[in-house]
């Protein structure tokens, strides 16, 4: 069972090393050392929190605070940073999707073989 978790390891260090998942890496620093964009984060999370607390006494949110809201996912979406992130997430997640379906054929194959491997 241990050389699964080797061939895991080593999988998750080459997915480390691909193009895309550099990129995305470069992009969530730049989005962290990027003042604008985390001040209208943390606006949008004390937006989220008073929404959420407002559901949670069965009220429907204050109309103002749906409007800052909305204006605040606009601002975020349309600043580069947030689209170089979001860019670098998707390109990432094909990546990721193509792996699960090499490991999904795999096990098919893996299945139908009649030799066991102990472990």
């Amino acid at each position: 069972m241990a050389g699964i978790y080797d061939m895991a390891r080593e999988l998750g260090g080459a997915l480390a090393r691909t193009d895309e998942y550099q990129a995305l890496k470069r992009a969530m620093d730049a989005v962290g050392d990027d003042r604008d964009l985390t001040e209208i984060r943390n606006r949008l999370e004390g937006l989220e929190a008073r929404i959420e607390s407002a559901l949670r006494a069965g009220q429907e949110p204050d109309d103002e605070v749906k409007k800052e809201y909305t204006e605040a996912t606009e601002e975020l979406q349309a600043m580069p940073g947030y689209q170089r992130l979001v860019a670098a997430q998707t390109n990432f997640e094909k990546v990721m999707y193509k792996v699960n379906q090499t490991v999904a054929e795999g096990i098919e194959q893996g299945a139908q073989s009649r030799i066991i491997i102990s472990s």
